[in-house]
């Protein structure tokens, strides 16, 4: 492949998430086919036992230590100088509530402006919504240019009201404070804070896929994420609270085994089919000190493994349903996050779903070089997606995805970034220049480095959060409602 030009942005992403955190550098390479590439510069990946439940930071310290270590593997890696990140966010306490909105316009008898678009989607953070939430991302479904309906592009139609349908993703607004706080005090700006399903939407999915409607099921350490694409717009989203670390819990409670051999289990033995083992198939676990080690079936690790990943499909099936998408999904699933990983995944959600198109998500386009095989597995394409994000948008439509006003952050009251609503211009340093995704203008962000000077318990099965979850599920969308979580 003959390379022909190099972006000089250079991107990075950092996805904080319930096991680990991941930082990647990258920049956009197209070759003699003007086709993209995303060139890996570095990667640093620090592991978080204690930082992070449920997607959710709840021990900034050791969060803002991990970030720590992850930004200066990757900035050694690279040989750049980090300061501005791209950064996921998650939490079984993310909603994503329909809405819409509507404007009118003061130059009637012109056509819509990208300009009158940015004034909408300013209006829509503006949204009431309780104390303790925060609108992370607005995102426009179908617009409405007078009486006219259904408009998937607005811009050089004729009207004087103009109007759409949202999705407004919102958080708790402590737990985004606590996100903020990790990057601001390792002296990081954020450019952009994206659920963490977008992210890897970017880098797994096709355009093929989203036009023709698409699941994709985020299967991360503390949740499951799930968006829903049709006809290239981003149509429903929904987080759950199972997720890889039920695997482990489930092993660990199943075998009667210590949490950290679990998940060693789950790795490199786990498997959704237990018919793959036979009944004499055991591994040696080591026990406490001075005791024997234990015997655990394998075939048993596989019965438990398929038992929590058949409840996860069924909440994803609820779930489509729920959405109003089911039978309209040509594009199947898409799973991506590290349980993807375990073999047999495919099969059990095809089967439990009834869709036959299933495939597993492996972050696509990257340069080949060995940093792009460090992250091209399913458990990096959050962290991949977010570098991306610097070259591509989650919707064209619109110039950004997160609240260009939000010019302060919370814990010191200084500004964490300038945003006037536009992709702007962004300052070089030597040679390169930097940004992080949708429209925050950054100067100098990374630079060519110069020496220094110097597991939460598991919801249970019988204590009816299952059930309870799947009760709400089944209950119907009406209007503007908001989603039960």
């Amino acid at each position: 492949m003959t390379k022909t030009g190099m972006d000089e942005k250079i991107v990075v992403g950092l996805d904080i998430g319930s096991t680990k955190v991941c930082a990647v550098a990258g920049r956009l390479i197209r070759n003699n086919k003007e086709q993209e590439t995303l060139e890996v510069l570095g990667v640093g990946e620090t592991n978080l036992a204690d930082g992070v439940a449920k997607g959710s930071v709840v021990n900034v310290n050791n969060t803002v230590n991990a970030i720590r270590r992850a930004i200066h593997e990757a900035s050694n890696q690279s040989n750049l100088d980090i300061h501005l990140v791209n950064v996921s966010f998650s939490g079984s306490h993310v909603t994503s509530v329909k809405s819409s909105g509507s404007i009118t316009r003061s130059s009637s008898g012109d056509e819509v402006q990208v300009e009158d678009i940015d004034h909408l989607l300013n209006d829509m953070y503006r949204t009431s919504i309780p104390a303790d939430k925060e609108i992370i991302h607005v995102l426009p479904m179908d617009f409405v240019v007078d009486t006219e309906t259904n408009i998937n592009q607005p811009v050089g139609r004729n009207g004087v009201k103009l109007g759409a349908d949202f999705q407004l993703i919102t958080a708790q607004a402590n737990a985004a404070r606590n996100i903020r706080k990790c990057i601001t005090r390792n002296n990081l700006a954020q450019d952009t804070m994206m659920l963490s399903a977008l992210a890897s939407g970017l880098a797994v999915l096709t355009d093929e896929e989203k036009y023709a409607g698409v699941a994709l099921v985020d299967i991360g350490g503390g949740t499951t994420e799930m968006a829903i694409y049709y006809r290239n717009v981003l149509r429903h989203v929904a987080v759950f609270p199972w997720a890889g670390n039920s695997l482990t819990s489930d092993i660990q409670a199943g075998c009667k085994i210590l949490p950290n051999q679990a998940e060693l289990l789950k790795k490199k033995f786990g498997n959704a089919n237990p018919g793959e083992y036979n009944l004499n198939e055991v591994v040696a676990v080591p026990g406490l000190s001075n005791r024997k080690p234990k015997d655990v079936l394998l075939k048993n690790v596989a019965v438990i493994i398929e038992d929590r990943l058949r409840e996860i499909a069924a909440l994803v099936q609820a779930e489509i349903i729920r959405s109003g998408y089911d039978g309209k999904l040509l594009g199947g699933i898409v799973l991506t996050g590290g349980s993807a990983l375990i073999p047999g995944v495919e099969q059990i959600f095809g089967r439990v779903t009834g869709i036959e198109e299933v495939r597993v998500g492996y972050p696509e386009h990257l340069e080949p070089n060995g940093r792009a095989d460090l992250v091209g597995d399913p458990a990096h394409a959050t962290a991949v997606g977010l570098v991306w994000a610097g070259y591509k948008t989650i919707d064209n439509r619109i110039s950004f995805i997160t609240d260009p006003n939000r010019a302060f952050k919370e814990e010191e009251n200084q500004p964490i970034h300038s945003h006037n609503g536009t992709t702007g211009g962004h300052g070089s340093t030597n040679g390169h220049t930097t940004t992080g995704g949708y429209g925050t203008s950054h100067g100098g962000r990374v630079s060519p480095k110069v020496p220094d000077k110097t597991p939460e318990p598991e919801p249970s099965k019988d204590e009816g959060g299952l059930i309870g979850w799947l009760r709400k599920l089944t209950r119907p969308i009406r209007g503007n409602e908001t989603d039960p979580y």
